[in-house]
């Protein structure tokens, strides 16, 4: 986390369908809301392989501003119910905040 940094920002990039899986496991633990984008995925069989999973090209990227000290529980709760091993086939990571209009 960047030193002072007081939100985080978290990406789940998923299968197209999944992002309303990935808001509600995100809210039951203290989000308030994000921001949905389409898009579509590139990978190649060689990744396919390496994670062992059938990659969908559709993709829906969510991505949620929360307070620093909730970060970690929003995404062990979305990688829970949306993440590789569920239908949504989802990772997650998050991104430090540096500034915001709230700072």
């Amino acid at each position: 986390m960047a030193e002072g940094s007081k939100f985080e920002l978290v990406v789940c990039i998923v299968n197209a369908g999944y992002s309303e899986t990935v808001m509600q496991a995100a809210r039951a633990v203290g989000a308030k809301g994000g921001s949905i984008i389409r898009g579509r995925g590139s990978a190649n069989p060689e990744a396919e392989e390496f994670f062992n999973i059938n990659i969908q090209p559709d993709k829906e990227v969510v991505l949620i501003l929360v307070s620093a000290d909730i970060k970690d529980n929003v995404i062990k709760s979305v990688y829970k119910n949306a993440g590789l091993s569920t239908e949504g086939v989802g990772i997650v990571f998050s991104l430090p905040v540096s500034k915001t209009t709230f700072d």
